[in-house]
């Protein structure tokens, strides 16, 4: 599940409607609306203003540089 299929659905499991998920988190009804409708670009602090409501924070996952991890790119 992508995150604005997670947003949505926590959303609609706890009752609330876009702008009343906006109010509570701090953020406009169109980032919300952008959210999840899956915008490419979005701020991350307010991604978190939204997360946080639902006691989750987003943030940097380290990747592996390891060159045998993708057998397709070659050296």
């Amino acid at each position: 599940m992508d995150l604005a299929s997670w947003v949505k659905s926590k959303r609609k499991a706890v009752g609330l409607t876009q702008w009343e998920l906006a109010a509570k988190a701090g953020v406009g009804l169109r980032f919300v609306r952008e959210l999840e409708q899956r915008k490419e670009s979005l701020r991350m602090d307010k991604v978190n203003q939204v997360l946080n409501l639902f006691g989750y924070e987003a943030g940097p996952v380290p990747i592996s540089h390891n060159r045998n991890t993708n057998p397709e790119i070659e050296p």
